[in-house]
């Protein structure tokens, strides 16, 4: 659960109206729930790089630490990282896609991957 929350990130940076090109820093908390059951939050603490791609798509790209913090269980700070492109298909229409992993503290559990991929569309 945690894992899949993890791979979960806002696409609005993908369509901000100026192109930006340079660094940045992302603090991100995302907790998981199973009904209302808490199962815990791992914290981002990542740095990036974002720009443009032509005139209309942009790209980052961000990597530090996540501190997973499950509930009931020893936290543990582990590698991460993400990268994500945005299209401008239409004024009003957008595409999407972003990669991630987060790490493990323990040699004997597999590194976790996610992807996603959508559409914006704005009134």
């Amino acid at each position: 659960m945690i894992k899949s929350v993890l791979a979960a990130v806002a696409a609005a940076p993908l369509f901000a109206g100026a192109a930006f090109a340079g660094p940045y820093v992302n603090v991100e908390a995302n907790s998981g729930f199973r009904g209302s059951n808490y199962q815990g939050t791992s914290t981002d603490l990542h740095v990036g790089y974002e720009g443009p791609i032509g005139e209309s798509a942009s790209y980052y790209v961000q990597a530090g630490a996540t501190i997973v913090s499950p509930d009931g269980a020893a936290t543990d700070t582990v590698p991460s990282g993400k990268a994500g492109v945005g299209v401008a298909l239409t004024d009003a229409l957008g595409a999407y896609g972003e990669v991630s992993f987060v790490g493990s503290g323990d040699r004997n559990v597999d590194r976790g991957y996610g992807t996603k991929v959508g559409l914006k569309y704005s009134f």
